[in-house]
């Protein structure tokens, strides 16, 4: 192929000499049908006949290059395949090297029959997250059904100034392959031609029994090759139950020296600021606050509420911390520049804080990677406060509370910017309060009931609450209540297919209260509902009230083999009456029966009072989270659950119907139950 065209984002060129260069026949001869093809075909499923991948890193740029042919067999790949989209960072360029088509045993050129688009990556570019990405569009046209499609390209990424950690030190990791694709020839090669030694490590790969085989680290000098090679290859894992094996390339370092490397380029920002330099007008609304506590709290909510956030996502890895003075100037930063700029406030103040370095996304693997500066993503700020350990993300917003009264991030892995530093664990942790503390107050008399909720929500929830009341319709928020309590009454049992809004009559919810220094938020719901009673399809009419979300599917349903259960429920609080004008069954098993679970990951309780005329149930429900439950101890964790689904979670009052008969009914039903 002669055609040499060049644009700023993309270009059709030949390829380099490292990935080689493969002919037109054989090309064809790699196309080759085989039993194992036919049986794919036979499946309907599509073929790859050959996968080709190449990963090549230097000094100087990434390079990552794919060779593949495929067919064409299903209408949905058919579509993908004649119009779709390559996302390129900043500085980073799309070469084409081929595009064909192997149709009835002849090879077509269909560079000419393709229009390639740039466009700005929309995807990538509103609220604050600024990206330079380009949307490369390439639309083939007269691709049809039964073609051979071969997609031969790469993506080079030449490093600029701004890339300094990635000039200085490479990450790559390669995930195995979609199990839904079968390949005649798959085969992965990662070139290393940095000068310093980069090691690899396999995870998650399983012997013949399917066990999972210890993590292997090997290492890669300079020019030296690391292959991946299978033929009538299918990805064997499974994908709902199993992690897909994977391997984690990174320059050889430790965590102390990768810390060493970083810590002095955020010590010299640190020794560059002066506050009273920069900030005269903050100093005073701090010097002005008498209390460390509300110090702190302002502080806080002074970045993450002032500085704007920018996202720039090529900037991540490259860029130096801003200086804080121009944050402050400027009102806007990244996470560095705003975590920077907190750290830089709590220093005036005498609050001891250090940057740290995290990945959310990919918390779980981070201790399975090899040590590696480019695994974190983002950066959020450790204080270390009256013996506790606290964590700030100085990029969210709308926020509140003391210290200890803020929101709890979920997250376990972290680099401490400072030298000599080990990746660390997070302390599993235990809320010394209620997220939500709930008091339901259910009284019927003759055919009215009157529901009445008083919530409190605290941390996180409070948080989420008050955003929601303030973005969210009313009429919507008393819908998405009613809704909720249609299921929690149990009127889904015996009036489905009814306007929930002529249930739950007059429904009214109000803030009672909002206390931004405690972070609690305080609801009260009340509705009137006429006919109040659950009645079962033999004529027998109960009050009941469970709430659902005591019920923790997720620990219930989970199935992975690999990816250990993360435990991040809330703590909760609930105190439930139901009162009546009618008598009840005082002994009614589900009635009075109680719970009381000591878990080493949970502690649930369950108290009940029953006079005639009704119940009360008293829950409280105290999880152990940031933590992952260990395999051998994770069915105990699950029957746990299991019991306090068992009628645990609410409270239901069985009425004794007047009259004689009624009586007499009763009364014989309870002797020979």
């Amino acid at each position: 192929m002669d055609n040499q065209i060049e644009i700023e984002n993309y270009r059709i060129r030949k390829p380099e000499e490292w990935a080689g260069n493969i002919d037109d026949q054989e090309l064809i001869n790699r196309i080759q049908d085989s039993d194992f093809a036919r049986q794919q075909n036979n499946e309907g499923k599509d073929f790859c006949y050959f996968l080709d991948k190449k990963y090549y890193t230097s000094n100087t740029e990434n390079n990552e290059y794919v060779c593949m042919a495929y067919t064409l067999n299903e209408p949905a790949n058919l579509e993908r395949a004649s119009v779709s989209d390559v996302v390129v960072e900043e500085n980073e360029v799309y070469h084409i090297h081929r595009i064909s088509v192997l149709r009835d045993g002849v090879l077509i050129d269909k560079i000419p029959d393709t229009k390639i688009k740039v466009l700005d990556s929309e995807n990538h570019s509103s609220g604050g997250i600024l990206s330079s990405n380009k949307k490369i569009n390439i639309t083939i046209k007269d691709l049809r059904l039964y073609d051979i499609l071969i997609m031969e390209d790469s993506r080079v990424k030449p490093f600029t100034e701004r890339d300094f950690l990635r000039k200085e030190f490479s990450k790559y990791v390669w995930v195995s392959p979609d199990n839904y694709w079968a390949y005649g020839s798959y085969k992965f090669t990662f070139i290393n031609e940095r000068s310093e030694k980069i090691a690899y490590k396999k995870t998650f790969f399983r012997d013949e029994s399917g066990n999972v085989q210890e993590p292997e680290v090997h290492y890669l000098e300079k020019g030296e090759k690391f292959v991946f090679e299978e033929t009538d290859y299918i990805n064997p894992v499974d994908a709902n139950r199993e992690i897909f094996p994977f391997i984690d390339f990174a320059t050889d370092n430790t965590w102390k020296e990768l810390s060493n490397y970083i810590a002095p380029i955020y010590q010299e920002i640190f020794n560059n600021a002066s506050l009273k330099d920069f900030a005269p007008n903050l100093i005073e609304k701090l010097d002005a606050l008498q209390d460390l506590d509300e110090k702190i709290q302002f502080a806080i909510e002074y970045v993450q509420n002032n500085i704007y956030y920018i996202f720039n996502a090529d900037e991540m890895n490259g860029h130096k911390p801003q200086e804080p003075a121009v944050t402050y100037d400027n009102k806007q930063g990244d996470c560095k520049a705003k975590s920077v700029l907190l750290k830089v406030i709590l220093d005036y103040i005498g609050v001891e804080a250090t940057i740290v370095l995290v990945n959310f996304h990919t918390d779980f693997y981070i201790k399975y990677y090899l040590p590696s500066l480019l695994t974190f993503n983002h950066a959020i700020v450790k204080i270390n406060y009256k013996g506790e350990e606290f964590f700030i993300d100085a990029t969210i917003r709308d926020e509140f509370g003391t210290l200890e009264n803020r929101g709890f991030i979920y997250f376990m892995h972290y680099l401490e910017v400072k030298p000599d530093q080990e990746l660390k664990q997070r302390k599993p942790y235990r809320y010394p309060y209620f997220c939500v503390d709930e008091k339901v107050d259910f009284r019927v008399q003759n055919t009215i009931g009157k529901l009445t909720l008083t919530t409190t929500y605290k941390g996180n929830r409070a948080n989420a609450m008050r955003r929601y009341f303030k973005n969210t319709n009313r009429r919507e928020v008393i819908d998405s209540w009613n809704n909720f309590l249609f299921y929690s009454l149990n009127y889904s049992g015996d009036r489905n297919g009814t306007d929930i809004r002529n249930i739950f009559k007059d429904a009214v919810i109000d803030i009672v209260s909002d206390d931004k220094k405690q972070n609690e938020f305080k609801i009260q719901y009340q509705s009137i509902i006429e006919n109040p009673y659950y009645v079962d399809p033999k004529n027998n009419r109960f009050l009941m009230y469970f709430d659902r979300n005591l019920v923790k599917a997720s620990a219930r349903d989970y199935m992975h083999k690999d990816l250990p259960f993360w435990h991040n429920f809330d703590s909760e609080k609930y105190e439930i009456n139901l009162y009546t004008d009618q008598k009840i069954d005082t002994e009614e098993k589900y009635t009075v029966q109680e719970s009381s679970i000591s878990n080493p990951y949970f502690d649930f309780k369950s108290r009940k009072k029953v006079i005639k005329n009704g119940a009360t149930a008293y829950i409280e429900y105290s999880p152990l989270v940031n933590l992952e439950i260990p395999k051998d101890e994770f069915e105990k964790f699950r029957t746990d659950h299991h019991t306090v689904a068992d009628s645990n979670f609410g409270l239901g009052i069985d009425i004794i119907e007047p009259g004689l008969m009624n009586m007499l009914k009763f009364n014989f039903k309870k002797r020979f139950k």
